[in-house]
């Protein structure tokens, strides 16, 4: 029986985790089976095709992947950070992945395989891409690696976080006009 071995960007990608974050689990010990040879891991990979990681003692239960991926990755250019950029001389991320339910932000990505450019402008992507009209759609196979400046912003683009603040005052709104009418009924 052979035993797959893949590189650290490669596990990260299979686990859904970033690369610092597995360097951390590889420092640690918690692969099982990982090894480093020169300057390098090899990664095992299971019977199901994914790297072992050992359980901590404290804290959450780790949040990594540990079934073959199933969802597309969805790629979409933040047009508005683009124009937030210029205009204030930042350099926040600019480019949407989003693989599932989680959604992360960079400054340049290399797509490892083929993808596809998708153009729906009379039915945007409301599921995977928020309501784009045109993405990239990478199979879920395919590694799709995150790159950033060293020396941009990070965190969610502003437009990002302009929207979650919208979101939230609306909630706060319809919870509070929800207690004043309780108030009013009673």
């Amino acid at each position: 029986m052979t035993v797959s071995l893949v590189s650290t960007t490669q596990a990260a990608f299979l686990l859904n985790i970033s690369t610092g974050r597995l360097r951390f689990l590889l420092n640690k010990g918690r692969v099982i089976g990982a090894r480093k040879v020169k300057r390098f891991w090899q990664i095992p990979l299971n019977h199901r095709g994914m790297p072992e990681i050992t359980p901590g003692r404290r804290g959450p239960e780790g949040s990594w992947n540990k079934l073959q991926r199933k969802a597309k990755t969805i790629v979409h250019v933040l047009r508005k950070t683009i124009d937030y950029n210029r205009d204030n001389g930042t350099s926040h991320p600019v480019v949407a992945v989003k693989v599932g339910d989680k959604k992360a932000y960079c400054h340049a990505l290399k797509i490892n395989g083929p993808c596809q450019i998708v153009y729906e402008p009379h039915n945007p992507n409301k599921s995977q891409a928020g309501g784009a009209r045109l993405w990239i759609e990478v199979e879920p196979e395919h590694i799709v690696e995150r790159k950033y400046f060293v020396n941009g912003d990070y965190g969610p683009p502003p437009e990002v976080v302009q929207q979650r603040a919208k979101t939230k005052k609306s909630k706060s709104k319809k919870k509070n006009s929800k207690k004043k009418g309780k108030n009013r009924s009673s």
